[in-house]
């Protein structure tokens, strides 16, 4: 998932992933009560519980995608808290600033991503 801020300065960055972050955590909480909700619903109907069951697998993985996101934007936080945003996590050289507009969350730089996703 690819969250997009509007700014390249790092106080606008901060606020944006502090948003996210209230966003995801409020979205989370949604998505549980959500989930116990649909937990109540079988029927005797096939077509009814394959359409729940569909439903709940969507929510789950919708869910671990969130749950994700948020663990980036608040490693990403804290790596502004402690001076080390911006640069690569792998091979410490700093994170271009249109990659970090795009990607505030990113913790590698564009060429340190592509070669792990090529694994």
């Amino acid at each position: 998932m690819e969250i997009k801020a509007k700014s390249k300065r790092l106080a606008d960055l901060r606020a944006f992933l502090e948003q996210e972050r209230t966003r995801l955590v409020r979205e989370l909480e949604h998505s549980e009560l959500a989930t116990d909700e649909e937990r109540n619903g079988y029927t005797n109907h096939m077509a009814d519980n394959a359409t729940a069951v569909f439903e709940q697998a969507r929510n789950v993985g919708q869910q671990r995608d969130h749950q994700l996101l948020l663990g980036d934007v608040e490693a990403a936080l804290r790596r502004m808290e402690n001076g080390t945003y911006g640069t690569c996590l792998h091979c410490d050289t700093a994170i271009d600033s249109a990659r970090l507009k795009a990607l505030p969350a990113a913790a590698l730089c564009y060429g340190c991503q592509q070669h792990l996703e090529a694994r």
